[in-house]
């Protein structure tokens, strides 16, 4: 009886079952049933709705905002992380604390506190509503988190004595980060670059006041399919959703496979 309790880490057939039939009434079963809306009047509807000018300029804005985001982000993200895992300084566990801010915090409220700094009546002077760089600030400020935490835990475990016998054989600390540490660095940055892709492309919150939801400008997809609704085109909105989330399981999946390349190249080369 106590070798059959013995913890072997398997959850066993009722277990798999059990988190099988929980993803699937979570996540399968409600992205069924959006594909289904989606095509409620047929291919020729569906392909319509995912064509139409405005929903075509809105997916275009979504996607060339959410790229700038997520580059902007693996470079910062990746710098403030390297911050908080090799340098002291005061108030660094403040500073660490406050990064899952965007977490915790409702993204309405962002919206708020990013139009009263950078709206008409700007403080500080910096106007920014109603135009993408306000949409990329508004994103930026919800997507940080993905890749800080991403890289964060890898830069802690890394090898540093790896680094220091770089450095002591006369490379510089440039040419050590880009050979030694990068790679390390790399699937860690891609999968977090790929997160706030993903959360930047169905992003409403923070966007829906600063971005000033101009059609062909600053209307992002998620306003698209609010005004959609809004006007009794469920199967619209049904069918740029679903685009949505063809575009961000496409770039997870890839940037998955790549990330997962890049570490066994990393290990072989161990």
């Amino acid at each position: 009886m106590g070798s059959w309790l013995r913890f072997t880490g398997s959850v066993g057939p009722l277990g798999i079952a059990t988190a099988m039939l929980w993803l699937s009434v979570i996540v399968l079963l409600p992205l069924a049933a959006l594909t289904f809306s989606a095509f409620d009047d047929g291919w020729s509807g569906f392909w319509g709705a995912i064509t139409d000018p405005l929903a075509l300029a809105s997916l275009r804005v979504t996607v060339l905002v959410s790229i700038v985001v997520a580059l902007l982000n693996i470079v910062m993200g990746t710098l403030i992380a390297w911050v908080l895992v090799r340098d002291d300084f005061p108030g660094k566990g403040m500073v660490n604390a406050l990064i899952d801010l965007p977490f915790a915090l409702p993204t309405i409220v962002a919206s708020i506190v990013l139009l009263a700094l950078y709206g008409p009546k700007s403080p500080i002077d910096i106007h920014l509503n109603a135009t993408q760089p306000g949409l990329v600030v508004a994103l930026a400020f919800v997507t940080l988190p993905f890749v800080v935490r991403s890289v964060q835990p890898v830069l802690i475990e890394a090898d540093r004595e790896v680094e220091q016998a770089a450095l002591s054989l006369g490379a510089d600390n440039w040419t050590t980060f880009r050979r030694i540490v990068l790679p390390t660095l790399a699937p860690a940055i891609i999968s977090g670059g790929g997160l706030a892709f993903a959360r930047a492309i169905g992003e409403f919150g923070s966007v829906v006041l600063i971005g000033g939801n101009i059609p062909r400008d600053t209307q992002v997809a998620s306003q698209y399919i609010q005004q959609q609704i809004e006007i009794d085109r469920p199967v619209n909105a049904a069918a740029v959703s679903v685009a949505l989330l063809v575009i961000a399981f496409v770039v997870l999946l890839v940037l998955r496979v790549f990330a997962e390349r890049t570490a066994r190249k990393e290990r072989e080369a161990r």
